[in-house]
């Protein structure tokens, strides 16, 4: 809020140079923004009373998306790359897909392997959990089970995630 949308009865006044101008009326401090031809922004809306500030507001903006975007260039989004796999699958299959999981999980990213079944594996669920626990095995020096094996619908998952 801005100049005139300041509706409080009585505000905390902090001056452009950063001093403390004490607690007086919405209306004085607008007064005293005017004067000094700069605007009355209310930086802390939750305090009792609420704090105001005199500053610029075109600046106060620009500098608050800079900080904004400064924070988001420090983030890191982490992707959760799938590797599919099917229950025969051969061991030097599996070695691939696990050298590819491991090249996931180097670079920072979760890895979801899925194991899916197609009309007769279904029935054979129970004979193929081995190779997820086989796959996260091979892993176990560079990656933790973050989630651990579960069926949903037509195939079981799990999630693999870097060790810290």
């Amino acid at each position: 809020m801005i100049n005139e949308q300041i509706r409080d009865k009585e505000v905390r006044l902090i001056g452009s140079h950063g001093e403390q101008l004490g607690i007086m009326s919405a209306k004085e401090a607008l007064k005293i923004a005017e004067e000094a031809e700069l605007d009355l922004v209310k930086v802390a809306p939750g305090a009792k009373p609420p704090v105001c500030k005199i500053i610029d507001y075109g600046k106060y903006r620009y500098e608050m998306a800079r900080k904004e975007k400064e924070a988001k260039k420090k983030q890191k989004t982490v992707e959760i790359k799938e590797i599919r796999l099917s229950p025969n699958i051969d061991v030097n299959d599996l070695n691939t897909k696990v050298s590819a999981a491991r090249k996931f999980i180097s670079k920072g990213n979760k890895v979801k392997i899925t194991l899916r079944f197609r009309g007769r594996e279904m029935a054979h669920i129970a004979n193929s959990k081995h190779i997820l626990d086989d796959f996260a095995e091979q892993l176990a020096e560079v990656a933790t089970v973050e989630k651990a094996p579960k069926q949903e619908g037509r195939s079981i998952s799990m999630v693999l995630a870097e060790k810290r």
